[in-house]
């Protein structure tokens, strides 16, 4: 193992490190982005920091939301916290005794089995530059880039300690104290006031690497529970995080969708275009060309239960359906409890977040009757649905005791394209109680469990995907 003072990263290490915690911190950066970085690094360098950091501003930050991202990440990345003194040396001799502080050369080149200058013989100089210096490369050895979550601080901290030659010099410091003689007290008392203030450092080393480089995977993990939470168990803390997630995976969703497609028809051989296609060869058909059929946009009718037990759920499936419009033909939304209205104006005029506590406030958290519901629905909308809709409907299908009206979503099946029900109940609730599920079950063409983000983005990429 190199000496500590000998130990250097190489010029690109702190560039593609960086890199690498902007990225974990939500700034965009691509691989040519990165390589413009690293020749913008080769001109102006490290050693002002003003001028680096607007240098790669200007590369890397390209909206309000990364550049104040930005400020943050390079300021914590570029710290260097300076090596504390740990006390001064004339205070470590006890008090009227006549000892003097050690020499620098009091520890000995060996300690630590570096062969160069030791951990015990930096401390005891004060070399501070030096000891930074040595204390982010055993950081680098230790894969201190790999730490993720705050319980392994202790586990970074003592390795990078070890690295840095901490164990030798604790023998020795307990050497000295068996000596029991007034001088190897005296230096071990004041190595181990040293030593206090390294573990000090290098634990404020581990937690700002931990902010840096765990922010990413640890975004990454919260995203993951939350797209797998029950929506009706989300605390008021988590709403915000989740109507981002619902914008994401929406314009993820539109953009794959929004294209016009077309889906090839196999066996059927398109006799016109192939001839025109080779009649470079005399129209001998060389290259077939098969018949396709146009995917349409497919158009959505959403009832959604707003009495108090499925509020949650109807909410984010509004948003994301709203969200992903720009892969849909036509959107109708409609509202129910005891009675059924339509929300579209409503939800086209408004932000999706107010628009839908305008809505609660005019017909959410009632009692619910599917049955009146779905009366209301053929009465003022059933003219509208064609052979091209798809019509969805969340709610838990407790109607309490009412009458079902199974005979009107049985109509809604023969003229729309799909019904899909959509139940925030686990399956095995399903028929109890004053529940109707297994009454409308028949008449839909696919009746699901949905109570999380992944649930709903599943059926809203079903519904893309069956658009033919």
């Amino acid at each position: 193992m190199p000496a500590l003072s000998d130990a250097v990263a190489p010029a690109s290490e702190p560039l593609r490190r960086f890199l690498q915690v902007a990225r974990g911190a939500g700034l965009r950066v691509s691989a040519a982005e990165g390589i413009d970085a690293a020749r913008a690094v080769d001109l102006v360098g490290f050693s002002d920091r003003t001028i680096l950091k607007d240098t790669l501003g200007l590369l890397l930050a390209k909206t309000p939301e990364e550049k104040t991202a930005y400020d943050e990440v390079f300021d914590l990345y570029f710290q260097r916290d300076e090596i504390a003194a740990g006390g001064d040396p004339a205070e470590a001799a006890e008090p009227g005794s006549d000892q003097q502080p050690p020499t620098p050369n009091a520890a000995g080149d060996g300690v630590g089995g570096q062969g160069g200058q030791s951990l015990g013989s930096l401390l005891e100089q004060d070399d501070r530059a030096t000891l930074a210096t040595a204390m982010e490369q055993a950081a680098r050895d230790s894969g201190i880039e790999n730490i993720r979550f705050f319980t392994q601080r202790n586990l970074y901290a003592r390795r990078i300690l070890d690295r840095m030659g901490l164990r030798p010099l604790e023998r020795d410091i307990e050497q000295m104290r068996k000596s029991a003689t007034p001088e190897g007290l005296n230096r071990a008392q004041f190595l181990h006031s040293r030593v206090e203030a390294l573990r000090d450092s290098v634990r404020d080393l581990v937690e700002r690497n931990l902010l840096l480089f765990a922010r990413g995977d640890t975004e990454k993990f919260r995203e993951e529970l939350l797209k797998s939470a029950r929506l009706s168990n989300l605390e008021r803390r988590d709403l915000d995080r989740m109507h981002i997630l619902v914008r994401q995976m929406a314009k993820k969703l539109a953009a794959r969708y929004a294209k016009p497609r077309r889906r090839r028809l196999r066996g059927q051989l398109d006799t016109r275009r192939t001839l025109r296609r080779n009649m470079g060869w005399g129209g001998i058909p060389f290259i077939t060309v098969w018949k396709q059929r146009r995917i349409e946009k497919p158009r959505v009718m959403v009832l959604c239960d707003v009495s108090g037990s499925v509020a949650a759920m109807a909410q984010f499936l509004l948003m994301f359906v709203y969200a992903v419009n720009e892969a849909l033909s036509d959107i109708r939304s409609f509202a129910f409890a005891g009675s059924l209205i339509e929300v579209s104006e409503i939800l086209e005029k408004h932000p999706v977040e107010d628009a839908i506590a305008r809505i609660m406030s005019l017909i959410g958290f009632g009692s619910s009757n599917y049955g009146n519901a779905l009366a209301d629905f053929e009465d003022g909308w059933m003219r509208f649905v064609t052979n091209k809709t798809t019509v969805i409907i969340l709610g838990d299908a407790r109607g309490n005791r009412n009458d079902p009206r199974t005979d009107i979503l049985a109509r809604l099946s023969q003229r729309c394209k799909r019904v899909i029900w959509l139940n925030p109940e686990y399956r095995s609730a399903w028929g109890t109680g004053d529940s109707d599920m297994y009454r409308y079950a028949p008449f839909c063409n696919l009746a699901t469990v949905c109570n999380t983000l992944r649930h709903l983005e599943r059926t809203i990429t079903d519904i893309l995907d069956h658009a033919a």
